[in-house]
């Protein structure tokens, strides 16, 4: 550990270096997390369309107007990567985790200070970009989330395939380079900064959470930047790395030799990993949370430490899942299914770890902990679909079926969401100094999971029954008349939690200004947030750096005069 009055800077004065470009990680994690705020609500609006298309396809919507199939394929795309870059990998990462990573190693800041800022700003700007798309001539693209090639990398392949899509991927690249320059901050900053004392096994488990999400984001983002950069020559300036000798209209196209198959490997290679760079900051939060609100240590520490590198580790060896229904030779196909079902392992050690913790515990029935309750409910939900469609003999026919849907807004979608929600009620007396509501929070809770399970249960049912995914329009397919009162339950769902949301937009604002004041430490917790002022100070501990002599979840210590020992209480207090 270096010392750490090198990365110490002074308190700004004025307004735009205090809020926006400000070099505090305090403020340019709030920054994130309301950028991420912003998407999701983009994100939804573009669902919420989506499902009002498939049960009344020929409804003329204010603004809007009619949602032509490929009006459909174009919300579809840009949903799910608004949803999945701009929403599940900067809230839990770059939001919480760029708040509160620093105060619970110890340190004053983020080991790079302005790096942290232009991260910040450079996801700002690939936002943009990104919205940029629904404005260009033609649109926004059609090819789906992951951009699948040819179709992405011919310009005359149908609308929003000209500009849309070259600001679409410029965008995915722009915030590469931003996830890059944040995972490089996050991963100096936990191995020089921690304070005395601090050992990695000290480290709370959304401090191991966000490293090891670190690290795989530094592995897998530059994959995805470099296949972006070559998708755009392909695109522009002729090249064949992605296209192969075709003919679109009738006419045949000037390229030839490349290998759609090239980009769905190295897209994959970034997605899978992707997936756990959503999932795993939950993974902490849930852990933090489920051990402060039973008032018992977590369940197997190191246990559940070496459960996430397990999974970082697991998670780049099995993006071959995704493209069983590409061809692929069998036994490649068999490797991929075995470390698929590996990868169950450490997340089942996980579970069963979580339910370790609350058993037999003193549970408070809080706010954060029902979140934190409902994302394990969640995780397993989803996960246990997962092992289906590990086996290529299942995913060939569930693949293009609503079933696969259902299983990763399950498991990656809404359950890191859940983990923000937690994140949010837990953390938000620390960052505003007020606590928000308890009774809307639990109304919010309960119709958002019930609402959840409303919406993502049936499509595995759909799938099974048949019913494809991505296309717009069901209604006039006589072998899924059947499916169609199911659809509508859905859209039905989905438009009560998606008006539940406001519920939580609204408590939040609320709090923020009119909220009850918060104690330094409401929850009673151990962790060294919980240690210093409310709102944190510009250097996060008023000028002293902390000393820790105990693990993070002291709680219900025998002999101890509270339930709780905080990790700065000095070393004579008795502790597990």
């Amino acid at each position: 550990m270096v010392a750490q009055d090198a990365h110490a800077h002074a308190g700004p004065q004025g307004f735009i270096r205090k809020y926006v470009f400000s070099l505090d990680h305090k403020v340019i994690g709030i920054q994130y997390y309301f950028l991420a705020l912003v998407a999701v609500f983009v994100g939804m609006a573009l669902s919420l369309l989506m499902r009002i298309h498939m049960i009344w396809p020929t409804a003329i919507l204010p603004i809007v107007g009619e949602i032509k199939p490929e009006t459909y394929l174009q919300l579809l795309t840009m949903h799910g990567t608004i949803m999945v870059f701009f929403v599940l990998t900067t809230a839990p990462q770059s939001g919480f985790g760029n708040y509160f990573l620093p105060i619970q190693i110890g340190a004053p800041d983020m080991a790079f200070p302005v790096l942290n800022m232009l991260s910040f700003w450079t996801t700002f700007v690939a936002f943009v970009v990104m919205l940029a798309a629904f404005f260009a001539v033609g649109g926004a693209p059609l090819h789906g989330w992951t951009g699948y090639a040819p179709l992405s990398a011919l310009t005359n392949s149908g609308p929003g395939e000209q500009l849309g899509a070259d600001l679409w991927i410029t965008s995915i690249a722009i915030f590469c380079i931003a996830s890059l320059m944040g995972a490089l901050n996050f991963i100096t900053t936990i191995l020089d900064l921690r304070a005395k004392g601090m050992t990695m096994m000290r480290m709370p488990l959304t401090c191991w959470a966000w490293f090891i999400t670190a690290i795989l984001g530094l592995l897998a983002f530059g994959v995805l930047l470099s296949a972006g950069i070559l998708l755009l020559l392909d695109r522009n300036l002729g090249t064949s790395f992605y296209v192969p000798l075709v003919v679109v209209n009738g006419q045949v196209m000037g390229h030839k030799g490349g290998s759609p198959l090239l980009w769905q490997h190295l897209f994959w290679f970034f997605g899978h990993p992707e997936v756990y760079i959503a999932i795993l900051p939950g993974m902490g939060v849930a852990s933090q949370l489920l051990s402060t609100f039973a008032r018992k240590p977590i369940f197997g520490y190191k246990a559940m430490v070496y459960a996430l590198m397990a999974i970082g580790i697991l998670g780049f060896v099995v993006w071959g899942h995704h493209m069983f229904m590409s061809g692929m030779s069998p036994y490649s196909a068999f490797a991929f299914s075995i470390m698929t079902m590996a990868i169950g392992v450490p997340s089942a050690i996980k579970t069963f770890n979580w339910l370790g913790t609350l058993y037999k515990a003193k549970i408070r029935f809080q706010t954060p902990m029902l979140y934190a309750i409902g994302f394990v409910s969640l995780f397993v939900s989803g996960g246990l679909s997962g092992p289906f469609l590990a086996q290529p003999v299942l995913d060939i026919p569930l693949h293009d079926t609503a079933f696969v849907v259902g299983h990763f807004h399950l498991i990656m979608g809404v359950a890191a969401i859940f983990g923000m929600f937690a994140g949010t009620y837990y953390w938000f007396p620390k960052m505003f100094g007020r606590m928000m509501n308890e009774s809307w929070g639990r109304i919010h809770f309960v119709i958002t999971l019930v609402g959840t399970y409303c919406i993502f249960m049936p499509m595995h049912y759909l799938g099974m029954a048949g019913q494809p995914r991505r296309y717009s329009q069901f209604t006039e397919l006589a072998y899924l008349q059947h499916l169609m009162p199911l659809n509508r339950f859905i859209t039905y769902a989905a438009i009560v939690t998606i008006a539940a949301q406001f519920i939580f937009v609204i408590n939040l604002f609320w709090s923020m200004f009119k909220g009850p004041k918060a104690s330094d430490n409401p929850w009673e917790a151990t962790t060294l947030e919980w240690t210093t002022a409310t709102p944190p100070p510009h250097d996060n501990f008023g000028g002293h750096t902390p000393v820790v002599y105990h693990g993070p979840y002291e709680y219900s210590v025998p002999g101890a005069a509270k339930d709780y020992v905080m990790q700065t209480d000095p070393a004579g207090v008795a502790a597990h």
